[in-house]
């Protein structure tokens, strides 16, 4: 008996998907952890402000993230 055909996937939209979720994830760790642990070190109140600096940080990530994605989009442009 035969094996049916794959269907065809669309490999790069599945790499953007994992890309973006992965992108998430460590965000979202970088400021929850991070946050946590500096609570757990330094205290609560200063987890206030080193929490603020952690989504700055992870801003920056996204930041820069944005920008590789929209240059590779232009340089695989046809």
């Amino acid at each position: 008996m035969p094996d049916k055909p794959h269907p065809i996937t669309d490999l790069r939209a599945l790499r953007r998907k994992d890309e973006r979720r992965l992108m998430v994830i460590i965000a979202v760790f970088l400021v929850v952890v991070g946050g946590i642990a500096i609570g757990l070190v330094y205290g609560w109140q200063q987890a206030a402000i080193g929490g603020v600096c952690l989504l700055v940080g992870a801003a920056v990530l996204g930041l820069l993230w944005l920008i590789l994605s929209l240059v590779e989009h232009w340089a695989n442009r046809e």
